[in-house]
């Protein structure tokens, strides 16, 4: 049986068997693993097809236990995000995030549009491309359900003067319950709002990937809101540190 769909190329393996693997996210049929025997060497329609950062057309023959691509075509390369080793790394994480958190061969509609304005905005961008990535992974976390509550205590359920962001409890958490629970919780996964993080994590959900063109975080809000996010993305998902964030410490 053959099928085919739009796709974008998240990993991209080499074996030993002069194959190649790939994990293709594709528009039709969600993420899937697929063997070939097409190279990509070369600067053909079909070679780029196979490189991380494309959006191309595959038409795969799927067996009874596995997919085998038999022809891809380029649709558009984004040779940008190769050429900048910032947009390089920052794009390399949202593939790498996007892939451990999509389930195999179920359709993501909504992801897979998102990881498309990510990358057409990511490859456009001059500067201040960690902006862009946290408002992806915070419109992940709306698509995948795991939001954290920012309308009233997690513990209490009062709605005024939050002062701590909870990653155990799942959002904001007012000085009273941070006081009560403090010798308990634990503390590397509290955090202290210093700025107004209920405001900024509710414009990132409410506005697309292309109007933040001309939208960027101070340097130490967005690493500290990074911090938080990664945190809150590892506690909720079940996600440790991945391999593209061992170069992308970050410090606060």
């Amino acid at each position: 049986m053959y099928i085919d769909s739009q796709g974008i190329v998240l990993r991209q393996i080499k074996t030993q068997e002069s194959r190649t693997m790939l994990l293709v996210f594709t528009e039709k049929y969600g993420k899937l693993s697929v063997g070939t025997n097409l190279t990509n060497r070369g600067k053909n329609k079909s070679s780029l097809a196979l490189k991380p950062f494309t959006f191309g057309m595959y038409h795969i023959f799927k067996g009874r236990n596995y997919y085998n691509l038999d022809r891809a075509e380029t649709l558009q390369s984004f040779y940008g995000i190769g050429e900048d080793i910032d947009k390089y790394m920052a794009a390399s994480y949202v593939l790498e995030l996007t892939g451990k958190v999509i389930p195999e061969e179920i359709p993501q509609p909504g992801i897979f549009k998102l990881l498309m304005e990510f990358i057409v905005e990511l490859e456009k961008r001059k500067a201040h491309h960690l902006t862009l990535e946290l408002a992806y992974e915070i419109k992940l976390l709306r698509l995948l359900g795991t939001f954290p509550e920012l309308n009233r205590c997690t513990t209490c359920g009062d709605s005024k003067n939050p002062e701590f962001f909870s990653v155990e409890n799942g959002g904001i958490m007012c000085s009273n319950c941070h006081e009560k629970i403090k010798s308990e919780a634990i503390e590397s996964l509290i955090f202290p709002i210093n700025f107004d993080i209920v405001k900024v994590l509710n414009y990132f959900t409410s506005n697309s990937l292309s109007t933040f063109k001309k939208i960027a975080l101070e340097d130490r809000t967005a690493n500290y809101l990074q911090k938080i996010i990664r945190s809150y993305i590892s506690y909720h998902l079940d996600i440790k540190k991945l391999k593209s964030e061992s170069v992308m410490d970050i410090e606060v």
